[in-house]
């Protein structure tokens, strides 16, 4: 199971055209003494319609057809299912609001482009025993039928085969407090998935500060129901969003600044670890240059709590860079990410046993050659040429002058650190 993007649910639903307001409270003490509540400017309304308008494929598994659906109208025609009584093949729940969560709420509040992987929704209701939650599913699973062409057989369409047709996960959660379900649509790699979470509650809201976001979405589709006129500068939907990390205007510092925060990753599954070396290989930068030897180490021995084993860690780790390096740019950095989180381990691993934490450290070389020998620009014997993320873009990049020399005269040394030589076979 990934890592948490979490939220406790306390209150009532208020949802009209004008306003949103927050159902969600948390328990965990607020980062700092600023709101954690704000009002999106236009420019952020409008990229926050742009992306509810994106039509988006499901694909499925074996000859069952892609599905191409709107995003807003797969939010309001789930939450429509949900909220339909079950004789009439709902769920029979009650929905207290809608949001969109992670990358692509950051997307939509950040000043400059920030690539994301996934879209995610959260749907908060009330999920009191475990038959509300399979009656979730069969209304999330009996819609995406609707969504098949007219000429695909019905009896194709049974809730088993569009589970493994369209579902790639289905998780459930029902203790300590914890009480939610996620099911995520899509299979095709390259291509953005659909992450539906369903919370009733839910302990532990973020990783890190700049993944913290969430944006009510009730006001921009009622918006959408009664507006007979686009979204314009003097026309649109008052739309509010929240830092569930705590301070609205600290995390959205961090995220144009490029900096990472968190607190009490001990409480994250995995740690937050592999997301924290992700940060780093993407160019963020502790913003407590000075306490992050501390977190490191609580994200280390959390995440081998969670994954002792080391076939745990290897499929948990080849999982995360496979569904979170996705297009040319992000494959670039598998190799950068990788010496990065050895480095960490190296350093950081303070709960293991030497002959373990050997194991764990040869595991990412491992995977580190794997990735810098497929993607090697030049090779030749015992050595690689090329450039980490760090020095250019490209291999035979002239501002680089060590690169060049080395290029030019197939020189001994390879340029960087990360290309060292011992870590590939070749």
């Amino acid at each position: 199971m990934d890592s948490f993007s979490d939220i406790l649910t306390d209150g009532k639903r208020t949802s009209h055209l004008l306003f949103s307001e927050s159902s969600y409270t948390s328990s965990e003490e607020s980062c700092g003494g600023g709101e954690r509540h704000a009002v999106l400017s236009y420019e952020q309304v409008r990229r926050l319609n742009d992306v509810m308008d994106e039509v988006v494929p499901i694909h499925g598994r074996g000859n069952f057809p892609t599905l191409h659906v709107r995003l807003r109208e797969l939010v309001a025609d789930v939450r429509a299912r949900l909220e339909a009584a079950v004789s009439a093949g709902g769920a029979g729940v009650a929905v207290r609001d809608v949001r969109l969560n992670g990358g692509a709420a950051s997307h939509v509040l950040a000043d400059r482009a920030q690539p994301y992987s996934d879209i995610d929704l959260i749907f908060t209701a009330e999920l009191p025993t475990a038959r509300h939650c399979d009656r979730v599913k069969a209304a999330v699973l009996g819609h995406l039928a609707t969504l098949l062409p007219p000429t695909t057989p019905r009896r194709r369409a049974n809730p088993a085969g569009m589970k493994e047709a369209y579902v790639s996960k289905m998780v459930r959660v029902n203790s300590d407090g914890d009480r939610w379900s996620l099911i995520s649509l899509g299979n095709s790699r390259g291509h953005k998935s659909v992450e539906l979470k369903f919370v009733d509650t839910m302990r532990r809201q973020f990783e890190f500060s700049v993944d913290s976001f969430q944006i009510a979405l009730d006001s921009l589709l009622a918006f959408h129901e009664c507006a007979q006129l686009p979204i314009g500068e003097n026309f649109y939907p008052t739309v509010v969003g929240e830092s569930v990390y705590g301070d609205f205007g600290e995390a959205l510092l961090h995220l144009s600044e490029k900096l990472i925060a968190t607190r009490q990753p001990e409480e994250i599954r995995g740690g937050g670890l592999l997301k924290y070396c992700a940060l780093l290989a993407k160019g963020y930068r502790p913003a407590r240059p000075d306490k992050i030897k501390t977190l490191e180490r609580y994200m280390c021995s959390r995440f081998f709590i969670d994954f002792p084993e080391l076939g745990q860690q290897r499929a948990k780790l080849e999982a995360y860079l496979r569904n979170h390096f996705v297009g040319r740019e992000e494959e670039a950095l598998k190799h950068r990410y990788l010496t990065l989180l050895h480095g960490v381990v190296r350093e950081s691993t303070v709960c293991l046993m030497g002959h373990e934490r050997r194991q764990t450290l040869a595991l990412i070389e491992a995977l580190a050659c794997r990735e810098l020998c497929a993607r090697a620009a030049l090779v030749v014997p015992g050595y690689v040429l090329g450039v980490c993320g760090v020095c250019a873009p490209c291999a035979a990049c002239a501002a680089c002058p060590a690169c060049a020399a080395a290029a030019a005269a197939a020189a001994v040394q390879p340029c960087c650190d990360c290309y060292r030589p011992a870590l590939c076979p070749a």
